[in-house]
């Protein structure tokens, strides 16, 4: 099976990252790295003031349903701190993001380790982060809309990757 890391970076929405949570659960992704300022649930070891905590947590919790407990989790400020360590573990880190230079998800040969890159819901992810992409992955849209939710997209990709393990076999 593929080892999957999702990257989840300056996402804004708790819905989204509890969204995320669930689907990286049904999937089998190994952990999710939340960056940036996404919000993310409660630890041990929290910074944050307590009453803001329990309400972040009290929102992703609504759609993770239990999913916060089942994925491994961590966060991090620094998503360049998260890219070089999983790069230097032997992960390659697809991003997944509309670009002239990206590749349609469909055809992207996944390596065995990959790192999911997903940004922020509207501004996606930032060029200067796209540049420590080792690819960039995206979903050809057909509709009239310009992308998918980031939680949807996401769980696209994810898909299509758990796909892939079927092929090896």
């Amino acid at each position: 099976m593929r080892d999957i890391v999702l990257i989840v970076h300056n996402i804004r929405s708790a819905v989204n990252v509890g969204g995320l949570f669930r689907t990286a659960d049904g999937l089998g992704v190994n952990k999710i790295i939340l960056s940036g300022y996404t919000p993310y649930p409660i630890s041990d070891k929290d910074g944050r003031l307590p009453h803001l905590a329990r309400k972040v947590h009290a929102r992703i919790i609504k759609t993770a349903l239990g999913a916060e407990k089942t994925v491994v989790w961590s966060h991090s400020q620094s998503l360049e701190s998260v890219l070089k360590k999983l790069k230097t573990e032997g992960y390659q880190i697809a991003a997944l993001e509309q670009s002239i230079s990206a590749i349609p998800l469909n055809t992207y040969p996944a390596p065995r380790k990959v790192g999911l890159l997903v940004g922020n819901e509207v501004g996606g992810i930032d060029e200067k982060h796209l540049q420590k992409a080792d690819v960039i992955i995206e979903i050809p849209m057909r509709g009239r809309k310009e992308s998918f939710n980031v939680s949807t997209a996401a769980a696209m990709a994810l898909y299509h990757l758990s796909l892939l393990d079927k092929q090896d076999s």
